[in-house]
């Protein structure tokens, strides 16, 4: 049997618990989409809030993601068919945020959904993930899912050991620092499933 993920409800078999609010940090990206996916898919229950948190990172920072203004969305996904037949024209005259947010309450009718972008609170390499943790405490939210970008080892990129670097150290930084639940999700290919990660489970696979 595969391991169970605690997602802040006691256990696969404790009984629903009361309503959680659920933090998917919102990038116009095709790792945004993902997560969001897995999350109205696998994680919002019944009754839960959800936030939608995009914090405004300067161009060319660390951790400022996609700098496209379209959706992200892979063939498929909630968000594509959102846009309906007008392809990536017509990602181009929606903002992510409302696709987003759409997607959430054409998947759960009942949720309360909110999207919200704040600037960072802070400086630094770590400026987004300290922002992400500080809403995330503040706003007692129980459960945050946040798409993990992989950075590609080709690029060169490499850390103060000397060693590559091929990881996301916001979604790490979250995972490692948050007082809640966080997942940090993966898409590996159109119908191959997700690659999750928390701070008690390391590369966990969920097929599609």
């Amino acid at each position: 049997m595969a391991p169970f993920i605690d997602l802040g409800r006691g256990g696969p078999t404790a009984a629903p618990g009361k309503p959680r609010l659920v933090m998917i940090i919102a990038d116009p990206g095709r790792e945004s989409t993902a997560a969001m996916e897995w999350a109205l898919s696998h994680a919002v229950a019944e009754g839960d809030a959800i936030l939608l948190l995009h914090v405004n990172m300067p161009p060319n920072s660390a951790g400022a993601g996609p700098s496209r203004t379209g959706s992200g969305g892979s063939a498929g996904s909630p968000l594509t068919a959102l846009l309906g037949a007008g392809g990536a024209g017509a990602a181009a005259d929606v903002d992510f945020m409302e696709t987003m947010s759409a997607a959430c309450k054409a998947r759960h009718p009942r949720a309360r959904v909110r999207a919200l972008r704040v600037e960072p609170a802070t400086e630094g390499r770590e400026a987004k993930a300290q922002t992400i943790l500080a809403e995330s405490q503040r706003r007692g939210v129980e459960l945050l899912v946040i798409g993990h970008r992989r950075v590609s080892s080709f690029l060169g990129l490499r850390s103060p050991s000397g060693s590559s670097r091929a990881h996301d150290s916001t979604a790490e930084f979250l995972i490692e620092h948050s007082k809640c639940v966080c997942v940090s999700v993966q898409k590996k290919g159109q119908n191959a499933g997700y690659l999750l990660n928390t701070k008690t489970h390391k590369n966990f696979w969920l097929l599609a």
